[in-house]
């Protein structure tokens, strides 16, 4: 038998406690590096951005070119800014507090944030699980095929405008096929995600009943659409459209009228649809 004499044992070598990894998220899983995007801007919202008071990111660049786009400022990606996720995570804890008090959260919108969809679902992870806040991706849908299922976890709520049911009327407004978003919609529909759709009633443009009809028939039969938001069309963003010299060619267009709107607002109750 062997003996081991007291004392003769090799002092164990202190254990230095493991530092905490830093949290995985998405865009360091796919980038290996901290996540830029460009920016527009931000800003605090209240009711036109998702429920609540609202933290909302403007991403640059877009691929549609919307006729009565008010923001033909962030077609551009390189008309934002270059910024980290790091900083936009640091502007929005500063209104927590108020944020959360008022049922609100944080709005990813554009231009079209899935041009950017590594920074967009940078952004939507660490508002949700370091800030704590209610989320939403504010989207056409024409890009819906960038965004992933994990960028979708990471969203409460999906913001969905679709521009018009015809087609040809949607090309002409958007420049763009109307198919990917309708794909996109019925993608959120198997994943069960919660969609507010939006639709912006034009006079002369979106306005052709069987174009209503179409789109509210499609929204009711998804299952999952909690509202729908009429917006009447406005001439705010005209301005910018002069500053950048593109002609506005709904210039003489007029906004609804309260009767069209409500007109419009009855056919999607008509389909057993929240409309406001």
């Amino acid at each position: 038998m062997t003996t081991l004499a007291i004392g003769s044992a090799t002092p164990a070598t202190p254990v230095t406690p493991a530092a905490p990894a830093a949290p995985v998220t998405p865009a360091a899983a796919a980038t290996q590096r901290p996540s830029e995007g460009s920016v527009h801007s931000w800003d605090l919202s209240t009711g036109v951005d998702g429920p609540g008071t609202r933290f909302v990111t403007f991403l640059s660049g877009c691929p549609l070119t919307c006729l009565y786009c008010h923001n033909p400022d962030t077609w551009r990606m390189r008309s934002g800014k270059r910024t980290s996720a790091d900083d936009v995570i640091a502007e929005a804890s500063k209104y927590v507090r108020f944020i959360s008090a008022s049922g609100g959260g944080a709005t990813v919108s554009g231009g079209e944030p899935l041009l950017q969809p590594v920074f967009t679902g940078e952004l939507l992870h660490r508002m949700k699980h370091e800030l704590g806040l209610h989320t939403a991706l504010d989207t056409s849908g024409f890009l819906g095929v960038r965004a992933t299922d994990a960028l979708l976890r990471d969203t409460d709520l999906v913001l969905l405008d679709i521009k018009s049911w015809d087609p040809d009327t949607y090309k002409k407004v958007t420049g763009r096929p109307l198919r990917p978003t309708l794909d996109f919609a019925r993608r959120l529909a198997d994943l069960g995600q919660e969609v507010h759709v939006r639709f912006v009633l034009v006079p002369g443009l979106t306005d052709d009943p069987a174009d209503i009809e179409g789109v509210a028939a499609f929204a009711a039969g998804l299952g999952n659409v909690s509202r729908v938001d009429i917006l009447p069309f406005h001439k705010l963003g005209e301005a910018k459209w002069q500053a950048l010299a593109k002609p506005f060619t709904l210039h003489d267009t007029p906004s609804p009228t309260p009767e069209q709107v409500a007109a419009a607002r009855e056919v999607f109750l008509s389909h057993g649809l929240r409309a406001v």
